[in-house]
């Protein structure tokens, strides 16, 4: 396979520059192991899975093991990279943010996805169960609402900013609100018909009959947990940055580089690959800066003083 050759000449070419470089000391000394933070949101097996090619790909090029954390929720990923226990991870923007209010100079936001029509963006949409008789937000007053989780953007953040826009006192709209522990629980837990609704996160491209081209709905239905005529999607945010891989501030320049390169072919090289760690469809990695997150660090900002 193409990609397999030229991950194996990116692999020879970083060990002869470390070759070059003996008399100086080892950038692997000071990153012995490439510590990947995986959010909550879906079952351990499936996050493993769908990041093994990541994490084979990476250790080939770093020369250095990965380890992959699935952590049960969004904040345990955002307190690793935070306490210098995780280098790597693919975040929401609203956990990026979290992050940043905490300690600006924590991470560092490398790459967003490009969805398949080039956007970079994504949308929050709520969502019911087909045969609930719930068809509109309106139908949505004095039932029960279930969030994806509060570090989530499209799970929270931006669902209860927006709704708050237009009016709805969440508090006293909905008979009850609460968290199901992550996107892919949420969802089980209105199928199982625990909550009237709930709120997660897709493309927003593509037919919403296969779940759109990326998100959650599409990684359920790919998994076999989801069939989309079991749901019926009844509201939907404006569009949404989507969220940054970073990697910790303090990662050897080397690492950072390797990373860098590697994601910025990745699509061309190993479609597969992408597809599973983006949960779908898109035109590739493009890069941004924290300027590309500064309306979700302001909204969680606020969010945050208005508690």
């Amino acid at each position: 396979m193409m990609f397999k050759t030229t991950l194996a000449a990116l692999a020879l070419g970083a060990t002869a520059l470390t070759s070059t470089a003996a008399l100086a000391q080892d950038w692997r000394s000071e990153l012995p192991v490439l510590r990947v933070g995986l959010l909550g949101g879906e079952n351990d097996a499936d996050r493993l899975r769908d990041n093994a090619c990541l994490e084979e790909d990476l250790e080939a090029l770093l020369g250095i093991p990965v380890d992959l954390f699935p952590a049960p929720d969004y904040a345990g990923v955002m307190q690793g990279l935070l306490a210098d226990q995780l280098d790597y991870a693919q975040l929401g923007a609203s956990a990026y943010a979290g992050i940043y209010l905490q300690d600006p100079e924590a991470v560092e936001p490398l790459f967003v996805s490009a969805e398949s029509d080039g956007s970079t963006g994504y949308f929050a949409v709520m969502y019911t169960r087909a045969d609930s008789g719930i068809a509109s937000l309106e139908d949505m007053a004095g039932r029960s609402l279930a969030f994806a989780d509060p570090n989530s953007t499209s799970g929270y953040l931006v669902p209860q900013a927006e709704l708050t826009r237009q009016g709805i006192d969440i508090g006293s709209y909905f008979s009850e609100t609460g968290f199901g522990g992550g996107h892919e629980q949420a969802v089980v837990a209105v199928l199982n018909g625990q909550y009237d609704a709930g709120v997660t996160w897709v493309s927003g491209v593509g037919d919403p009959a296969e779940g759109y081209t990326r998100g959650n709905l599409r990684s359920m239905i790919d998994n076999g947990l989801l069939n989309m005529a079991d749901l019926r999607i009844i509201w939907q945010s404006s569009q949404i940055p989507n969220g940054p891989i970073v990697v910790r501030q303090g990662i050897p320049e080397e690492a950072r580089t390797i990373i860098v390169d590697y994601l910025d072919s990745l699509l061309q090289d190993d479609p597969a690959c992408y597809y599973a760690v983006t949960a779908g469809e898109g035109q590739g990695f493009v890069a941004v800066d924290h300027s590309f997150f500064e309306p979700v660090v302001e909204m969680r900002r606020m969010q945050t003083e208005s508690r």
